[in-house]
């Protein structure tokens, strides 16, 4: 018997118990992602100020928001002193975009990824699961500590995420328990509802950044409604003065 046939018989063979394989052994099931209701703060001016400093301290320096310029800010209630002491870190001009200095080459050499642009994250991350807020409130309250990983980090939505858990001195540290269940292991700066409201305000800012215009847009549309209600009415009244005007005339 020759070396190849000695290999197909190999094959063959694996193919035959490769059903009794997978039946004997056990299949850990994928741990169900449920997002969290993230709550409604988008009205609140204070939350989205507050939202927008977190944004700048902590997540300015690697996730850009480049739809997003600095002056726009004064629609939360910044006046252009308080933009460019509190939330400009350079010496930029206010009407520049929120971008970062780091250069997608660095960033895929230390990341592995480039930092997604944050200006449209809370419309992007909507799906099956629920909106777009859901989805990051969820996310940034589902870090653990995991040695395997290279940033010693993992998410329970994000699995294998390349992100490092930069709120961590804030939330403290997380333990996936055997049961699949997120553990507070160590305390950090803040308590747990504290943290909440934390990430609360960042993300209604970034739905906030998502549409700057939906504040003014919303109450906007109820005249556009009104107003294609009354359209509406007109061409019902004028209806039948159209099918006599349309109608054939008859030839003495």
């Amino acid at each position: 018997m020759n070396l190849k046939q000695m290999n197909l018989k190999r094959l063959l063979l694996a193919l035959l118990l490769a059903p009794f394989l997978s039946i004997a052994a056990p299949v850990k099931p994928a741990p169900e992602i449920h997002l969290d209701h993230a709550p409604d703060r988008s009205q609140d001016q204070k939350a989205l100020q507050n939202g927008a400093r977190i944004f700048t301290k902590y997540c300015l320096t690697c996730h850009s928001a480049s739809l997003m310029r600095f002056n726009r800010l004064e629609e939360i209630g910044f006046t252009e002193q308080q933009i460019k002491e509190e939330l400009m870190f350079d010496k930029g001009k206010i009407g520049e975009p929120m971008n970062v200095a780091l250069w997608h080459a660095d960033a895929k050499r230390w990341f592995g990824v480039v930092p997604p642009d944050h200006s449209l994250t809370v419309r992007a991350r909507h799906s099956d699961l629920g909106p777009g807020e859901d989805w990051i409130y969820t996310y940034l309250r589902s870090f653990y500590r995991d040695p395997m990983r290279p940033s010693s980090w993992n998410n329970v939505v994000f699995p294998n995420v390349a992100m490092h858990h930069v709120l961590w001195k804030e939330q403290g540290e997380q333990v996936l328990g055997q049961d699949g269940k997120l553990q507070l292991l160590k305390p950090g700066k803040l308590t747990p509802d504290q943290y909440d409201i934390m990430v609360a305000d960042l993300v209604a800012f970034l739905k906030y950044m998502s549409e700057p215009s939906a504040k003014q847009r919303r109450p906007l549309s109820i005249y556009v409604l009104i107003g294609m209600g009354v359209l509406l009415g007109f061409a019902i009244v004028l209806k039948p003065a159209g099918k006599k005007l349309r109608a054939p005339r008859r030839v003495a």
